[in-house]
């Protein structure tokens, strides 16, 4: 099982309007790929929130085959679309990890 982890620092002036956007059209765009199994929102707690709300959002497939598949034919446009909606207002460090 692979998690592709999005960690996100998200300015709080778009924060409440940013995680609606997330739960109600990104991540579910996202899972209309077919390429992925399950994905969550969560919240870091502990962190300095001053600058910025941080946030991880979690999307679980099957194979690096079926990650790879959503990078080459879906990752460029389903980014676009947050950065014209909030471009300038967060930070996005991606990670890939396989469940052991």
């Amino acid at each position: 099982m692979i998690i592709y982890n999005v960690t996100l620092k998200v300015d709080n002036s778009i924060a409440g309007e940013w995680v609606r956007w997330m739960k109600t059209e990104h991540m579910n765009d996202l899972m209309k790929t077919g390429l992925f199994t399950d994905c969550r929102l969560c919240h870091l707690l502990g962190q300095d929130e001053t600058e910025g709300i941080t946030y991880s959002a979690q999307y679980f497939c099957e194979s690096m085959e079926q990650y790879n598949n959503y990078i080459e034919k879906f990752a460029d446009r389903m980014r676009e679309q947050g950065n014209k909606l909030f471009g300038g207002k967060f930070i996005a460090f991606r990670t890939v990890m396989e469940i052991i």
